[in-house]
């Protein structure tokens, strides 16, 4: 599958026979589904079924994590089974505490609970008793080899690689110098444990991988307990086993390690105990960002962001930080599904559902970003009123809330011309608009300033043309409807219009040219605009409808005395126009 701005028509299609068909959707199971389905039907007891989410706490997670949240703590849902969050943290080199804190709290954000919170360190221990069981039977040896030694000494995918000349040393030799691995008596490098499995085999990972490696890093859980580290592929199955995880979920890129995990596993398995299951679906790539976590902190290093949270990024602190709901990102993540073969989601996707919720949930308010000043001549000077607006159409329990209105208002400036064509159903000299809750008003003329820019328009209103007063001049048609904003009355706030990070739909699959060629320059925009009144006592993280403008929330960075936005989403998906005029 595919999903790309190009095809937006075939993707309105789409969802239209989704939300015709959701009722068959519910019955229908993806792919993994079936596989525990499958083991219930042979017999598995559906309450040995756990599940794991396990992250490496190196950077922050992002929305391709959040399809692999979605569905193994869905699983746990689904079947009523426990779901362990887990770290894998077994690099003390990349790894931080404050990523473990930012993990919980987004999959804490997401809307679910684990059952129990588990680490890769705290099975150290036990590792590290099974290597030495491993060396005892002759599975595993140390080698002293240097790392480019043996990447030659493993071959090429066609040719069978070679026996390290340390592959038969003794049991005793080997567990002396793993003791010394272990107790710091060598250099980083200077030895290695790789497991004996098969260095002819056609698949690479099985040519003795390596088990532990020497490292002099203090660890952000054991500290300096320890300076060797177990390798992931030694690390996880046996960390699924430990924890009795029933279906180790994970990517495609993992297929070719399920051999290697289920030969570790036979190591130390035993019979009268859950053997885990991996399997693996595809991974999800987004169109106009990238996901690699390297690539990601390469952005936040060098500046490009300015932050792992920042609002451009798509890591699910910066969607929150942006505005996105938990809802939203559960729903896009249920669109889009599972799936056995890796492809691009075009992010138009995942703004689509963020719109659809917001529009249920987002309390409507007047927002004028670019401002013009428009003075009523006709409106007593001195003088105001209250309208009474609708908080939102959507939600019929949100009520209605004041708006103050008076002689001098702010429009938006692309809301008026001096002249223009008939299609323009905005304010122009001479014509008509209404004011949203508000009053008709007509252009009569404007001022500009010594470059020739009009910066204020005088137009007089109708006074019993007020909407909803039921009079026979309020329900006079006019074809254009304005906001607004009471200059007397209007907050200054700062807006951040955030737009995509990238102008490529795929800046990393370019093999001559670096990702960051492609970083859009315009993907933040800071302006101030003006905001109505009510918007005085908005907290951080609430979200609004500006109205005609696009759904915007309160950044962290807001203060009582200046509100800061962020821009989440426009009302329309304007990259679609953008690559259809192209």
């Amino acid at each position: 599958m595919r999903i790309l701005s190009s095809a937006l028509p075939a993707f309105s299609l789409h969802l239209r026979i989704k939300k015709e068909n959701m009722s068959e959707a519910l019955k229908s199971l993806n792919f993994i589904e079936h596989i525990v389905e499958e083991d219930l039907g042979n017999g598995f007891p559906k309450e040995k079924l756990r599940f794991r989410f396990p992250p490496e706490p190196n950077g922050y997670l992002h929305i391709g994590h959040a399809s692999s949240i979605c569905l193994n703590f869905g699983l746990g849902l689904r079947y009523g089974a426990p779901v362990n969050l887990r770290f894998d943290d077994t690099n003390p080199a990349k790894e931080e505490q404050e990523y473990v804190d930012a993990i919980k709290e987004d999959v804490k954000w997401l809307g679910y609970e684990w059952d129990t919170e588990c680490f890769a360190s705290d099975y150290f221990q036990q590792l590290y008793d099974w290597a030495i069981e491993l060396i005892k039977t002759g599975k595993a040896y140390v080698d002293s080899q240097t790392s480019e030694e043996i990447a030659v000494q493993k071959g090429t995918p066609t040719e069978p690689g070679t026996p390290s000349p340390f592959r038969n040393r003794s049991v005793e030799e080997n567990l002396q110098l793993f003791q010394g691995m272990k107790e710091g008596k060598f250099k980083e490098g200077e030895h290695v444990l790789r497991a004996k499995v098969d260095m002819s085999s056609s698949n690479m990972l099985m040519r003795d991988p390596i088990m532990y490696r020497i490292l002099y890093r203090a660890h952000h859980r054991t500290n300096t307990d320890w300076c060797i580290y177990p390798m992931y592929d030694w690390t996880h199955g046996e960390s699924d086993y430990i924890e009795q995880v029933s279906h180790s979920l994970c990517t495609l890129e993992f297929a070719m390690h399920r051999e290697l995990y289920d030969w570790f596993l036979d190591q130390v398995v035993d019979k009268n105990l859950v053997r885990p299951k991996q399997r693996e679906f595809a991974r999800r790539n987004f169109s106009h960002t990238v996901v690699s976590k390297r690539k990601l902190l390469q952005l936040v290093e060098q500046g490009f962001v300015k932050g792992w949270d920042d609002p451009r990024m798509p890591t699910i602190s910066g969607l929150r930080r942006r505005g996105y709901t938990p809802e939203s990102i559960r729903n896009f993540a249920d669109t889009i599904g599972i799936a056995k073969r890796d492809n691009v989601v075009d992010v138009s996707l995942l703004e689509f559902h963020v719109r659809e919720h917001l529009n249920k949930i987002a309390p409507r308010v007047m927002g004028v970003l670019n401002p013009l000043k428009v003075v009523l001549t006709n409106y007593p000077e001195g003088e105001e009123e209250w309208l009474e607006a609708e908080n939102n159409p959507e939600d019929d329990s949100a009520g209605f809330r004041q708006l103050p209105f008076s002689r001098e208002l702010y429009i938006e400036k692309e809301d008026f011309m001096e002249e223009a064509n008939r299609k323009f159903f905005r304010l122009k000299l001479g014509g008509e608009v209404r004011l949203k809750n508000g009053y008709i008003i007509k252009a009569e003329s404007c001022t500009k300033d010594t470059d020739g820019n009009i910066i204020e328009v005088q137009c007089t209103y109708d006074p019993k043309s007020k909407s909803g007063s039921g009079t026979e001049e309020s329900l006079r048609k006019v074809k254009g409807t304005l906001h607004w904003v009471s200059a007397k009355h209007a907050l200054s706030a700062e807006v951040r219009l955030y737009d995509r990070l990238f102008t490529d739909e795929t800046p990393d699959a370019h093999k001559d040219k670096n990702f960051l060629d492609f970083i859009n320059p315009d993907s933040l925009q800071i302006i101030t605009a003006f905001v109505e009144p009510s918007l005085a006592n908005a907290e951080i993280g609430d979200r609004f409808q500006f109205q005609r403008m696009g759904y915007f929330n309160i950044d962290p960075d807001s203060k009582p005395e200046k509100l800061v936005f962020n821009r989440t989403v426009g009302l329309r998906d304007t990259w679609a126009k953008i690559q259809e005029r192209n």
